[in-house]
């Protein structure tokens, strides 16, 4: 199983779970996943890791009152205090930090200028996830937004990134983000009636053996299949998932892998 030893600046390294039941969500993600569950008491409250092998893959914790259930992204940068500095000259909004996360690292909170919420992680004694795959992996950032030219110009300003196509971003159906030369997630436009009323937001996927299995599962475990299996030519096959408590996920067979029918 292989483990994650680094991030470039630019990369998409953690993913954390806001929930109003940690402990209905450390079930269904482990029986999902097979992610096993290491608490972290903290002064504000238990932060839980999502491991795999021993890895690190994730991140569980319960938010103050009024925050939503969602997957949030992380992305390392090498200074968080000046990539959050530069988050409202490209035209996003500085919503917290920059603040040490104790001896983890150092991060800040921003939001884009559609609304999509993200975090910058400068890293130290945490690099964000461990946990290589194949399977149980969190992978491919993807944002949905309602403005892809605009979405485009704000990233790739913020982070260096490229796009891919690197022109035609506002009539592409789907554009990826090149960190480095490689491929390193997606932006989505929020078009159609599906998308009516759903705001701005960076969404992530899971790695699974059999997606149509796996889908079933977690309806068996209590959570909704919002987008039933399907093929992405040349990809993969993927579902989008609610967890009981209505956070949404993607989980996502590739191609390429051939593995026994598991999480």
């Amino acid at each position: 199983m292989a483990k994650i030893e680094s991030y470039a600046p630019g990369s998409f390294c953690w993913a954390e779970l806001a929930t109003t039941d940690a402990a209905a969500a450390k079930q269904f993600y482990g029986e999902m996943f097979g992610w096993t569950a290491a608490d972290i008491p903290m002064p504000e409250g238990v932060y839980t890791l999502f491991q795999s092998g021993g890895n690190d893959a994730a991140a569980v914790y319960t938010p103050r009152p009024g925050v939503p259930v969602h997957w949030g992204v992380y992305f390392s940068v090498a200074s968080a205090d000046e990539s959050a500095a530069q988050i409202a000259p490209c035209g996003g909004k500085l919503v917290a930090g920059p603040f040490d996360a104790h001896d983890a690292g150092r991060m800040a909170i921003g939001q884009d200028p559609q609304g999509a919420m993200f975090s910058l992680w400068q890293a130290k004694r945490h690099i964000g996830a461990t946990h290589g795959g194949p399977l149980g992996m969190v992978v491919w950032p993807e944002l949905a937004t309602t403005d892809p030219a605009s979405a485009a110009a704000f990233y790739t300003r913020l982070f260096g990134w490229k796009t891919k196509p690197e022109t035609g971003i506002a009539e592409a159906q789907y554009t990826e983000w090149v960190n480095g030369g490689a491929s390193i997630g997606g932006l989505l436009p929020m078009r159609g009636e599906q998308w009516q009323g759903v705001p701005p937001h960076w969404m992530i996927y899971m790695t699974v053996a059999d997606c149509d299995e796996r889908a079933a599962r977690a309806g068996q475990l209590g959570g909704q299949v919002c987008v039933p299996p399907m093929d992405i030519p040349n990809v993969g096959r993927f579902s989008a998932i609610a967890d009981p408590q209505g956070a949404v996920f993607n989980i996502i067979q590739m191609t390429a892998m051939q593995h026994p029918a598991t999480a």
